[in-house]
């Protein structure tokens, strides 16, 4: 049976690094942009979608729905990057970083929901970030996005498991995408309390990008998890130490982890 996947943010990225895999796995894909016309040379069809605007969301799947008579999977995909000292960055961003982020996956779900529920089964996966696990400096905005998006994912999980429609969070770590240009930076202040410490991490941030892994690990996971039955809640994809870092933070004391990230961005 044909199974009908929504990407959100397909355009680009882990989303289009999604989208042409699960492809080749002859599932039937949407991708999404807020300007389809920008990627004429696109083999995944994309509907115009802006996730801060419920009209848009509401048009983009009424017409998947209109075309295919079924939503299968819904990959919220679509994100963008901030950083910045925590105080010096402008509350409109923090908030349009909320909005993209947060906000944006819930807006879709809540276009997407009533399909699954008519359906009596759905597949629901959110793609957060391994920085979502911990507050890590001049990031804390986007670690407070991602974040929030894996609390509230565990939430929807409990609350439409009766449904058949299952959730899980897919949290990847740094890959090698175009998302450091789209990227919001918050101004280097000159003399500012936070310039050394904010000019040396936007360095490792840049860098670990560069170097990261092909996005496909990402939609190779994503294959993985819908071919299960029962998926589970959590993953993460990424570097051992990207990994690892995370389960250090549950067992180590508090001040020791702390000091360990501190050290690692040398602050």
């Amino acid at each position: 049976m044909k199974k009908v996947v929504l990407v959100t943010g397909g355009s680009s990225g882990i989303g289009k690094a999604i989208s042409l895999f699960l492809q080749e796995k002859k599932y039937t894909v949407y991708g999404t942009s807020r300007n389809p016309s920008n990627y004429p040379d696109s083999t995944i069809p994309l509907l115009a979608l802006d996730v801060q605007n419920q009209d848009s969301i509401n048009l983009a799947v009424k017409e998947l729905i209109q075309k295919e008579g079924q939503l299968d999977i819904l990959i919220n995909n679509a994100g963008v990057g901030i950083t910045g000292p925590m105080e010096e960055t402008p509350i409109d961003e923090v908030k349009n970083a909320m909005e993209t982020n947060f906000y944006g996956p819930l807006r879709v779900l809540q276009a997407v929901l009533p399909q699954m529920r008519a359906q009596k089964s759905g597949r629901v996966i959110n793609i957060t970030s391994i920085a979502g696990y911990m507050g890590l400096p001049y990031r804390g905005i986007y670690s407070a996005s991602k974040g929030a998006l894996e609390i509230a994912t565990e939430a929807y999980r409990m609350e439409c498991a009766h449904l058949n429609i299952h959730f899980s969070n897919v949290a990847p770590g740094d890959f090698a995408t175009n998302i450091a240009a789209g990227r919001f930076h918050a101004a280097v202040v000159p003399g500012s309390d936070y310039e050394e410490g904010y000019t040396h991490t936007l360095k490792l941030i840049d860098e670990h990008v560069d170097d990261g892994s092909d996005p496909v690990e990402v939609a190779n996971k994503i294959y993985e998890i819908l071919q299960l039955k029962n998926p589970g809640i959590h993953y993460k994809v990424g570097s051992f130490l990207q990994k690892f870092s995370i389960v250090l933070k549950k067992i180590l004391p508090e001040k020791q982890y702390e000091s360990m990230l501190k050290k690692h961005y040398g602050l």
